[in-house]
């Protein structure tokens, strides 16, 4: 009931406000999952493949596609699947996959930010709105008349559409500065695990050890 009392309180512009509220918690739940997903079980699957990677390559790939749903593993298997390659090849295997992985790290940032720039702007639409109602209202010497009722209506939805949009940017400008900054470290530690593997690769291929899953 209050909700309705807002929007209704808010005018036409608390609509589009309530549009982007709603659209954000959903994205913003869904970045959530993704990145407890990640945090929650990255560093051991990744510590486990490399340990793997020593000795038997076979059940190397297989933990990795058993954990295709985490960005680095992908990435793995990229270049694990070339066939034997160079560390050259494999080191650009291994950056081409990062790169094809980072718009999925950066998902949905367009439209937060979007949120975060027209949110205000939203708001101060209905400030002006909100005010240009209020003059309309106003009749020279009705003060205290019939007009106040006009007046009033006018200036709270100014103020309320003003706080709507204000509200609405900075829970989007929070959550999208979290997000980016899980993106910053993910992929400080992707150039990590990648560096780690190509090393290891390296290793192997000077000493003539068969390094790829063909038969």
């Amino acid at each position: 009931m209050a909700l309705a009392k807002l929007i209704e309180t808010a005018g036409i512009v608390a609509w589009p406000l309530l549009a982007f509220s709603v659209i954000g918690i959903a994205l913003v739940i869904e970045r959530i999952w993704f990145w407890l997903k990640i945090q929650s079980r990255q560093q051991q699957v990744i510590t486990e493949v490399l340990r793997l990677y020593r000795s038997d390559i076979i059940a190397t790939i297989r933990k990795l596609k058993q954990n295709a749903d985490l960005p680095v593993a992908r990435i793995f298997l990229e270049a694990l699947a070339l066939e034997e390659p160079t560390p050259t090849e494999f080191r650009l295997a291994l950056e081409t996959a990062t790169q094809a992985e980072l718009p999925g790290l950066k998902r949905f940032n367009t439209f937060f930010q979007t949120i975060i720039t027209a949110s205000p702007l939203l708001g101060l639409l209905g400030t002006v709105l909100g005010l240009i109602r209020s003059f309309s209202s106003l009749k020279i010497g009705d003060v205290g008349g019939t007009s106040t009722t006009g007046v009033t209506a006018g200036i709270s939805e100014a103020l309320v559409s003003t706080a709507m949009g204000i509200v609405v940017a900075l829970a989007a400008l929070l959550f999208a500065s979290a997000f980016r900054g899980f993106y910053i470290r993910q992929l400080a530690l992707i150039q990590e695990y990648c560096g780690q593997l190509e090393l290891l690769y390296r290793r192997l291929y000077e000493r003539g050890v068969k390094v790829n899953a063909s038969p």
